[in-house]
């Protein structure tokens, strides 16, 4: 079961979080289709979403990260609601990059670093908040590790790791996001750089059997850790017809009464989730009717 689980450490101004994700990285491999590089970069994108969009104390609030590297993938979008439940898109889904060194997926180059990372944070207040960083490498980790450090004052460490098996399905997935909090001195980051390089990859480590919290509890083994949460996640879209008939409804009367004249219906297809959404002439007409009485 795809998860996060929240810690704090008792003994020390340190809070984290860390998660697995195959499932949910896979589902949208699935969705759009996904090339390897592409699979990847998704999928630590997504992640990296869950775990801000989950402590979000607004019920009804959002997070979106939005990449722009200047990369072959294109834009990357990656939305989480407040409880850690994701959906996204990447432009270009059938890319492929030369591989670095041991075969390993090269995403920086895929999605460039000539570029930002986006955060919007819509707590349901009257605007948004939105940050921006321009990105350190492309890799997605150490650029969600920039923003905190740069737009929050939060010192970050922060790693995301995608595992792709030989069928090109995704076979593991998961990652962590450690905080400083005020008052960590340098004993306590040398602590957590110490846990950092000893644990390695973490899609490596959930390959070979750990969950979670045992992620969090190897890179911070020098302190002791309190559990916060433990919730369950997925790739969820929030996309209905209703939504969809409200965004045509929007285009506005001239461009609804050019679909029904030129094209006599409409197919619109959800970013997120590759749903399609047909309209016919006469439900075009309906929702003509529906903009003219308001």
């Amino acid at each position: 079961m795809d998860q996060i689980v929240r810690v704090i450490a008792k003994d020390a101004p340190v809070k984290a979080m860390a998660i697995s994700a195959r499932d949910t990285v896979e589902r949208a491999r699935a969705i759009h289709d996904c090339w390897p590089v592409a699979a990847a970069a998704l999928g630590r994108l997504l992640m990296a979403a869950s775990m801000m969009g989950a402590v979000i104390k607004t019920e009804d609030g959002a997070v979106t990260l939005r990449v722009k590297g200047g990369g072959p993938l294109g834009s990357l979008t990656a939305v989480s609601d407040s409880h850690g439940n994701v959906r996204g898109y990447v432009q270009n889904p059938a890319v492929d990059v030369p591989r670095k060194a041991k075969g390993k997926l090269d995403v920086g180059a895929a999605v460039g670093a000539d570029g930002d990372l986006t955060v919007i944070r819509d707590l349901g207040l009257k605007e948004p908040y939105i940050g921006s960083v321009q990105l350190v490498g492309g890799e997605i980790a150490e650029d969600i590790a920039a923003y905190f450090v740069e737009s929050e004052q939060v010192p970050t460490a922060c790693a995301l790791g995608v595992l792709i098996a030989p069928d090109q399905t995704v076979q593991a997935a998961g990652g962590y996001l450690i905080q400083l909090l005020p008052g960590a001195d340098d004993g306590v980051i040398s602590a957590v750089e110490r846990g950092v390089a000893k644990l390695g990859a973490v899609s490596a480590r959930l390959d070979a059997g750990m969950d979670p919290l045992d992620l969090l509890r190897e890179v911070l083994e020098e302190f002791e850790l309190e559990v916060l949460e433990t919730s369950p996640i997925e790739y969820r879209c929030y996309c209905t017809r209703e939504r969809v008939s409200r965004a045509l409804i929007s285009l506005g009367k001239e461009e609804l009464t050019s679909l029904i004249e030129e094209q006599g219906g409409a197919e619109l297809t959800c970013q997120f989730c590759d749903k399609v959404y047909r309209f016919s002439k006469g439900d075009l007409q309906a929702l003509l009717d529906e903009a003219v009485d308001k």
